[in-house]
């Protein structure tokens, strides 16, 4: 079927190769990568269409809350002090872009003011779940040479573990500011950021010796997209509408795995384990 649309636009399909029977399959084609999209998107299945060169990324850069775990970590702070409706509100409204970043997180984090520093490592054991697909796309890349960078508008106290149990190199995240024991409602300056995610891939871009070609990065939110933007394979996953519209690659219905396939890797190629 596959085959067919992409016929009927005039993308001259060439051929079609599982890299995972009945699961994921590629479909190469000669021409007009926008009109292949158009052809293949919105059948219930994911479409990524990218160049067959530096298909197996060197290098991916991760957003953390809602991407590769599956809350956000400061709304489910707030729900030990009763204000998850409250804060999930500018969350959300931050993550579709509506809210400058910035102010968003020093409002909630000022409503958190005065919560026991132990409720961190709580919520981290009781709530924080790792997105299905992380630990495979995460460990294959790393396993087959690649760097995995997490960098998260969240916070340390739970990107660093995040990133542990994941298999990433490394985690940059916010600070939250602690008082004899108690959070003081602040976040340390400067704050991690879109532009800060920009960098972030761009900086690794030159110490590795890289091109943007070679780069994956994956997030959900507005803060994401400079980095979506910049990366060879910049995708959207499960994303906020702003963030899908404007990536060039978009994952709605399956888990983070789908980004192995997308580089070709089947199942027998897989690292799962540390």
């Amino acid at each position: 079927m596959a085959h067919d649309r992409l016929d009927a636009a005039g993308c001259l399909p060439v051929a079609n190769v599982w890299v995972e029977p009945g699961e994921a399959c590629d479909v190469e084609f000669a021409r007009d990568p926008a009109a292949a999209r158009m052809a293949l998107e919105g059948q219930g299945y994911d479409v990524i269409v990218q160049p067959a060169e530096h298909r197996r990324k060197k290098l991916i850069v991760a957003d953390m809350d809602s991407t590769m775990i599956t809350v956000e970590c400061i709304d489910e702070l707030a729900d030990y002090a009763g204000i998850k409706a409250e804060v999930a509100l500018v969350t959300e409204a931050a993550m579709r872009g509506e809210m400058d970043f910035g102010q968003a997180l020093d409002a909630r984090v000022a409503l958190l003011r005065g919560m026991d520093e132990s409720v961190i490592d709580r919520c981290l054991a009781e709530r924080v779940r790792v997105m299905p697909g992380a630990r495979e796309l995460v460990r294959t890349m790393r396993g087959h040479g690649a760097t995995a960078i997490l960098v998260s508008g969240g916070f340390t106290r739970f990107a660093e573990p995040v990133a542990r149990e994941i298999g990433f190199d490394r985690a940059i995240a916010n600070v939250l500011e602690v008082v004899d024991g108690k959070l003081s409602g602040a976040v340390r300056k400067p704050i991690v950021d879109a532009s800060t995610k920009l960098a972030t891939l761009a900086e690794a871009i030159l110490d590795l010796g890289l091109s943007p070609e070679e780069t994956l990065a994956v997030g959900d939110g507005a803060n994401d997209l400079a980095m979506i933007t910049q990366a060879g394979l910049g995708v959207a996953y499960h994303a906020k509408p702003v963030v899908a519209e404007a990536a060039d690659a978009r994952i709605d219905h399956g888990d983070l795995s789908a980004l192995l396939f997308a580089q070709g890797y089947a199942r027998k190629d897989w690292v799962t384990a540390q």
